[in-house]
């Protein structure tokens, strides 16, 4: 009788943990590099070293869980997991989050940098999925100004995805001297869905798609690039993904939140990457989330893009198939692991 109130006290209390203090997460494994490696010599250089890969992610309460998923995943299968580091935009809880990051990989390369919320609210439209109306959401049209300088190029991910091959393979992609961003490309994908009636309806507008290509456009996925941030800078491509929201809100030519500026100033003159780096869609459509089962040919990056999330999935006992394999990345601590501790 005794033990079985203790043990009613100590669940008790890890509820109480729970809901005062939020999520809780393990802490991951240490990895180190291959004898191959380039080493990073100066730890105070880290964040402008020409030898590191740079990624960049937005953390965010919401999403953290799956973000700690991704940290985790890119380390584990990198031949040089010394020499990555993490470029976290965020817009609150800074030191809250930067708390998790560190109790979770004290030994992790990175920096956090914080996003001014208010400069992109007002050009925010809404969209076909509340999710996607997030400020945080729409950072990556703005790294190239909140990455520092020095750098040149930067993998991008979401924080709905985990990497099962080495992060360097996709770092390292080829991209021509005039070309800014390479991302898997998805010609069999209906673009014209893409945009409204009215912007196919205006030619001035829909001719945007059909000038100053390389190729066709095609539909690219936002959550899986690689950015050369200087020729960006270069190029002033912020302003020109800006003046398609700014017409946004004039007049309605979109419906899918910060993908379609996007597609119109870079459909068609990006680098293709192989698909195996982006196995997107596995969180279903916008509206219901159902399952989906993987693309034909290989996996590298297996992606949740779409409603339905592995870890929310998980928690209300309805997982999909594909689920499973998330799972072993997720580093929450469930009350069982906080009782045993």
């Amino acid at each position: 009788m005794h033990s079985t109130y203790l043990l009613a006290l100590t669940i008790l209390a890890v509820f109480t943990v729970s809901f005062a203090g939020g999520e809780r997460f393990k802490e991951a494994p240490k990895f180190f590099n291959s004898p191959e490696c380039l080493t990073i010599e100066n730890d105070d250089d880290f964040v402008c070293s020409d030898k590191a890969i740079h990624v960049a992610m937005t953390l965010d309460a919401a999403y953290l869980r799956g973000s700690m998923a991704v940290i985790l995943s890119v380390l584990q299968h990198s031949s040089c997991p010394q020499n990555i580091v993490f470029h976290f935009v965020t817009s609150k809880q800074t030191h809250r989050l930067q708390n998790y990051v560190v109790s979770s990989f004290p030994y992790l390369k990175f920096r956090i940098y914080p996003y001014d919320v208010a400069a992109i609210s007002g050009l925010i439209s809404t969209s076909i999925r509340s999710a996607l109306d997030s400020p945080l959401n729409y950072a990556r049209n703005y790294l190239a100004d909140i990455l520092p300088t020095c750098l040149s190029r930067v993998v991008y991910l979401d924080s709905d995805l985990i990497l099962v091959d080495d992060i360097s393979k996709l770092f390292s992609t080829h991209i021509p001297s005039d070309v800014v961003l390479a991302a898997p490309e998805y010609c069999n994908a209906n673009f014209t869905t893409y945009f409204t009636p009215t912007f196919w309806s205006n030619p001035s507008l829909s001719i945007t798609l059909s000038i100053n290509r390389r190729r066709p456009p095609c539909y690219f996925n936002t959550g899986v690039m690689v950015i050369e941030l200087k020729k960006w800078r270069e190029g002033d491509y912020t302003r020109k993904i800006i003046e398609w929201m700014e017409l946004q809100k004039r007049i309605r030519i979109y419906e899918l939140g910060s993908l379609p500026p996007f597609l119109l100033v870079f459909a068609g003159n990006i680098a293709p990457v192989d698909h195996r780096w982006n196995q997107h869609g596995l969180g279903g459509d916008n509206f219901r989330g159902l399952c989906r089962d993987l693309h034909p040919g290989p996996v590298s990056l297996l992606h949740w893009s779409g409603k339905g999330k592995p870890w929310v999935r998980l928690d209300d006992g309805r997982p999909c198939p594909l689920d499973a394999l998330w799972v072993p990345y997720d580093l929450l601590e469930s009350q069982f692991d906080l009782i045993e501790s």
